[in-house]
């Protein structure tokens, strides 16, 4: 059997950078070279060499994060080459890169979001009226971007200006939110036209760490995650309807993973994300294996519906 060859696209130029080249790593040495013939790229510094390879490329896999990585430009690239590739298309990715499109579209599918304020960087916001409308804490981070990168939790008005300028170092609209303490959830879906919903995933932050941050996301035991989460199967249920709910509401495609947060008996969405990460301490491949899927068979099965979908297009 003829192989297939595999671009395996990561780095890039966005704050996410270096959790993309571990990314690219650990996708590298799991796919299969006895099925594929495996091509790296660093969009930083090959394009060029990308666009004159299209060729011969039969599939390729994004693993980018952040801006020029998850937000629609790579994608578009990869349109006019006519290479396949797994994940969101370009209108998926581009929303669920910006926060404030993803609130809207989930807010017209019906799906629970924490209250919100929107902030332009330019903008003299009264920052009495925001503590009177959402109360503290607030939840303040940049529209765009991922990883937790620009985010910030602020407990009075006086650290306000600081998240403010903080979040708007990533970009020109800020989000605050309304802080919701509960159990951080996530959850995985899997599929094209069929939606499969992963195990869901229970996140606990070790000591030293007031929520899922960039270190907490990323350092080796720093978080506790449990797979399936410790909930009953009702709101296993309706968390893991969410996630599909949210998938479909961005126009996602192929694969997808949503955050939530569960307080008492309600559970609210936070963000999806387009492109998982694929690092040792990744929540993706966690779900896909607590539902029988390995690593390597769960990058099988993106290339295979990257393929189907390029065909059905």
């Amino acid at each position: 059997m003829k192989k297939l060859t595999v671009a395996v696209l990561s780095g890039g130029r966005s704050s996410e950078r270096e959790v993309s080249l571990k990314s690219g790593d650990q996708v590298f040495e799991a796919l299969d070279k006895q099925r594929y013939r495996v091509l790296r790229y660093d969009p930083s510094t090959d394009l060029n060499r990308l666009v004159a390879d299209a060729g011969q490329i039969d599939v390729a896999l994004i693993i980018l994060h952040g801006i020029r990585g998850e937000d629609g430009t790579v994608q578009g690239l990869l349109d006019l080459l006519d290479i396949p590739y797994q994940g969101s298309g370009v209108i998926g990715s581009a929303i669920g890169m910006n926060k404030l499109a993803s609130k809207q579209l989930y807010d017209q599918m019906g799906l629970p979001t924490p209250p919100y304020i929107v902030i332009h960087r330019k903008d003299r916001p009264d920052t009495a009226s925001i503590g009177s409308r959402l109360g503290y804490p607030v939840v303040v981070k940049p529209a765009n971007g991922g990883s937790s990168i620009g985010m910030s939790i602020v407990k009075s008005e006086a650290d306000l200006p600081e998240a403010l300028a903080t979040a708007g170092r990533y970009d020109d609209v800020v989000l605050i939110e309304s802080f919701i303490k509960g159990i951080e959830l996530t959850g995985g879906v899997l599929g094209n036209d069929e939606l499969r919903a992963l195990p869901i995933v229970e996140i606990l932050p070790g000591e030293g760490y007031e929520f899922f941050d960039f270190q907490a996301k990323y350092t080796p035991g720093a978080t506790r995650e449990i797979c399936p989460a410790r909930i009953d199967e009702a709101l296993t249920e309706k968390a893991q309807t969410y996630a599909k709910m949210a998938h479909q509401a961005l126009f996602c495609r192929g694969y997808s993973r949503t955050d939530m947060i569960l307080r008492d008996r309600d559970i609210y969405v936070l963000e999806t994300n387009t492109i998982p990460g694929m690092t040792p301490t990744s929540l993706f491949p966690l779900a896909a294996g607590a539902a029988g899927i390995s690593f390597s068979e769960l990058l099988d099965t993106l290339i295979d519906l990257s393929i189907q979908a390029h065909k059905d297009r």
